[in-house]
């Protein structure tokens, strides 16, 4: 990994991460309303994305030792094959059993995916240099990821505007030219990202998977020992349920407002673009934000904003004021979300970093789950605006867990400082 250099370290990061979530941009503007149209209720659908968070739940601390344990790029190589597969399946599925494989597969994908590229990015650069500031790339990450959705979710957009090619209906479009940039990030992969692996071969396959249970032991272990570390993965809970808010419930309004989902399908497209701009815009100003409050107050402010912001889109009346709301969320998403993961690294040495972002995600994907079933059964049965005041509430009452890694930063410190990150475990 010292082959490197931070910069370059750092470049390649940002292009994979680019690369990694432009696709999802494209599928962000039609994948619920898609589901619709084959014919799924809102609650079928909660069910049929919870198999995603169900399987995350089972895989995720596994694959996360996995990478720690074996190396990171094969584990990114499989996941990505996954994500292809999944991606190819949704083009065709048209039962609720089919939309089941099609999340479990999501689910398998984002077990495998969640942590490694980052943790080979923080790893490679303090290998590079030890005193090298890596939140800086995380922050810029978040700017690309908004960049990268942004540009997807224009141009799913403008494949949605054009209406159907031969079979495929104007919503499924962007699902094909998905998979097409899936291919891409599979051979970039392949080329930019170098690692000193621990080891290769079929021994090293087994001697990962022996001791891979071992590496999500330490890695909960460090919970058990940090009340910092144990109230930022809590916080996660909260955000995967709310998240459902502004993820799968924001498309269902504004096409019960227009009354059409092709229209409304087509004004998420540019929609969701201005609202990953916004994202990236928001994420630019992490260190702003670290400097004027500091990491923990910040992040604390930010999922009350979240909160408020999600209100708005449940009582705003128009579309027009729904997406005022819409956009002002993703800044705060944008915002909020490097300055969470800055936190979380600061808390963990390099050999189980993998493992501890594996337990951040695992709590938050069945988190959503769980938001998508009992906020889909709410919506169809009191009203979508009923289901994201609810979830708007979840997402502002995580607030208060991030006063452990406050205070873990004064005593750091040594007095009242805004710049807290929080000290580490020891292991």
């Amino acid at each position: 990994m010292s082959a490197l250099s931070v910069r370059q370290v750092r470049h390649r990061y940002l292009v994979l991460h680019g690369l990694r979530w432009l696709p999802v941009g494209l599928m962000i503007p039609v994948f619920i309303l898609l589901m619709q149209e084959r014919g799924l209720t809102l609650a079928q659908i909660g069910v049929a994305v919870a198999a995603q968070g169900a399987v995350v739940l089972a895989l995720e601390l596994p694959t996360g030792g996995f990478a720690d344990a074996l190396g990171r790029k094969p584990v990114l190589l499989v996941a990505s094959v996954v994500n292809l597969a999944s991606v190819a399946l949704l083009v065709v599925a048209d039962s609720f059993a089919l939309l089941v494989a099609v999340w479990a597969l999501q689910g398998v994908f984002r077990a495998l995916d969640s942590g490694p590229l980052e943790s080979w990015y923080v790893d490679s650069t303090l290998a590079a240099d030890p005193d090298a500031a890596y939140e800086k790339g995380l922050g810029q990450g978040g700017t690309v990821l908004g960049l990268a959705v942004a540009a997807g979710a224009l141009l799913s957009g403008g494949l949605v505007a054009l209406g159907s090619i031969g079979p495929l209906s104007a919503l499924t479009v962007p699902v094909v030219a998905a998979a097409g940039f899936q291919l891409v990030y599979l051979a970039a992969l392949m080329t930019l990202l170098v690692e000193e692996r621990p080891a290769a071969g079929p021994g090293a396959l087994r001697a990962s998977i022996r001791s891979a249970p071992r590496m999500v032991g330490e890695a909960v272990g460090l919970l058990r020992r940090s009340r910092v570390l144990l109230a930022l993965v809590a916080v996660e809970l909260f955000w995967g349920f709310g998240m459902v808010t502004f993820e799968n419930l924001l498309p269902v309004r504004l096409a019960e407002m227009l009354g059409d989902a092709d229209r409304a399908a087509a004004l998420l497209g540019p929609s969701s673009t201005v609202a990953w701009l916004a994202s990236a815009g928001g994420a630019a100003l992490t260190p702003l934000l670290i400097r004027w409050l500091g990491a923990a107050p910040g992040a604390a402010l930010l999922r009350i904003v979240q909160g408020v912001t999600v209100v708005g889109m449940a009582l705003l009346a128009g579309p027009v004021g729904v997406l005022i709301a819409f956009f002002a969320c993703y800044a705060v998403h944008g915002a909020s979300n490097p300055l969470h993961m800055g936190l979380l690294h600061r808390q963990v040495d390099g050999p189980y970093r993998t493992s501890v972002i594996s337990v951040n995600s695992m709590v938050a994907m069945p988190a959503a789950a769980l938001g998508g079933v009992l906020l889909g059964l709410i919506g169809d049965r009191a009203g979508v605006s009923t289901a994201m005041l609810v979830g708007a509430v979840v997402l502002a009452v995580a607030a208060p867990l991030y006063l452990p890694a406050w205070r873990a930063g004064r005593a750091a410190d040594g007095q009242p400082g805004r710049t807290e990150v929080g000290g580490k475990v020891p292991v």
